[in-house]
């Protein structure tokens, strides 16, 4: 008897402190629900409807203290969910998901109108060290309230499950709806969705669901995974992948074509993507080639040294994606739209099989805004090039030597940036400097 008591005491305290330990938590999510029954009854018959009414309490993700909920400083991060989701939230971060504020983000240090709370995006509490070092000047060029709702309601993703889930609703019928992707994946710089719903696997979904046209979550997050990287051979700039991670990234896409088509189709039909993707970047090339050299000669409008600072690069010339589109030339202009818009309307089209996308959205406007620089910059050679004064008052008005002096500097701009080898460069600057008179 002796022994039964000495399981069964025990047995009885721990019964106890278990009761009280659930009366506790369930007091506290009973005091959540009954305020915000009131203050925010959507999101309460959300969190009642779902998986997690009846395992996980308001306080297991948000926290206890309400001042700092109030505040904002208690957000329910990924991190937080990750701690019960350990293989979504491993597969997220490795995912260009897991580099959304990284692509998009800015470090806003030295903004007056910064908000504090934004260092938890690149820093670990109570660190001074980044997380990463990249930063987006487009990002930095925009308003605080552009920068919230423009910027960061998409790139957010990194870090907010909620980007895909929403806060509290828990069926997976949200997430599985291609439209889940369309609030970011779409618009004139990366128009997926729309690619997608206007093909073939598009008009299939719509028609005979998704046994009949693959969703974008079909393709791109196989059997759950969120791993949304998975078989994508490019970055999100369509720089492709290195020789190794871009067999590995092919093969994966390969594989889930095959679940509807032929090897060799599914082969055929990428690799025409990759020969797309190459043509294109030629067009692209040769327009910054054009630019740049308009730059060198000082012909762009306004010129780099009367226009407000790059918010990265200061007084450079910057074409690459951190490129702005205020406070640049009509012809900078044109050239972001070639590279922002028809690139991406071009390529993206080709791998999601859209010919409109492919061919007049995107390769016929990326040819058609490469006529339009050319002619701009034809228009801009015709002007009459600023003249150094220091060194035509030296020269007197004599215009061969202020050509020479012109040539001379256009030739060190382009040594300097690179587009001249100094071999080039030497026998070019021997070259004018013998059609210098005597005199």
């Amino acid at each position: 008897m002796s022994c039964l008591l000495r399981l069964f005491v025990p047995f009885c305290l721990s019964l106890g402190f278990a009761i009280t330990f659930c009366f506790a938590t369930t007091a506290a999510a009973e005091d959540c629900v009954e305020c915000h029954k009131k203050e925010t009854a959507a999101a309460v018959e959300q969190w009642q409807a779902s998986s997690h009414a009846s395992t996980v309490d308001c306080s297991d993700c948000h926290g206890s203290d309400h001042e700092a909920i109030l505040k904002g400083d208690a957000p329910v991060d990924a991190k937080v969910c990750g701690r019960c989701h350990e293989d979504a939230y491993r597969q997220h971060i490795s995912s260009k998901h897991g580099m959304g504020l990284h692509s998009g983000w800015g470090c806003t240090r030295n903004l007056v109108s910064r908000d504090p709370r934004e260092c938890r995006f690149c820093h670990e509490e109570g660190s001074t060290q980044p997380k990463t070092n990249v930063q987006c000047a487009r990002f930095l060029a925009q308003t605080s309230e552009m920068e919230a709702l423009g910027c960061n309601r998409c790139h957010q993703v990194e870090n907010s499950c909620a980007s895909c889930h929403t806060n509290h609703i828990t069926d997976l019928a949200t997430v599985r709806s291609p439209g889940t992707c369309a609030t970011c994946h779409m618009g004139p710089d990366h128009p997926q969705w729309e690619m997608w719903q206007t093909s073939r696997h598009g008009v299939l979904f719509e028609a005979m669901g998704e046994t009949a046209g693959p969703t974008c979550q079909r393709c791109h997050m196989p059997n759950g995974s969120h791993d949304v990287s998975y078989g994508i051979t490019m970055s999100p700039a369509m720089v492709q992948s290195s020789s190794e991670r871009f067999a590995t990234s092919r093969e994966e896409m390969v594989a889930i074509c095959m679940q509807c088509h032929a090897r060799s189709f599914a082969e055929r039909e990428l690799k025409s993507g990759d020969v797309i993707l190459a043509q294109s970047q030629k067009l692209i090339r040769e327009a910054e080639a054009v630019i740049r050299d308009l730059a060198d000669r000082n012909l762009l409008v306004p010129s780099l040294q009367n226009r407000p600072e790059h918010p990265l690069r200061g007084q450079d010339l910057v074409l690459d994606g951190q490129m702005l589109y205020e406070d640049i030339s009509h012809i900078e202009r044109l050239f972001f739209k070639m590279k922002k818009y028809a690139l991406a309307k071009t390529v993206k089209g080709a791998f999601h099989q859209n010919p409109a996308y492919t061919h007049w959205y995107g390769n016929a406007e990326l040819k058609m805004t490469l006529v339009d620089i050319k002619a701009e910059a034809a228009r801009l050679q015709s002007r009459p090039a600023p003249v150094d004064e220091k060194s035509a008052s030296k020269a007197g008005e004599g215009s061969l030597f202020r050509s020479i002096q012109e040539e001379l500097q256009i030739l060190k701009r382009k040594r300097d940036r690179g587009a001249i080898d100094a071999e080039e460069y030497s026998q070019s600057k021997q070259e004018l400097l013998e059609r210098v008179p005597e005199e």
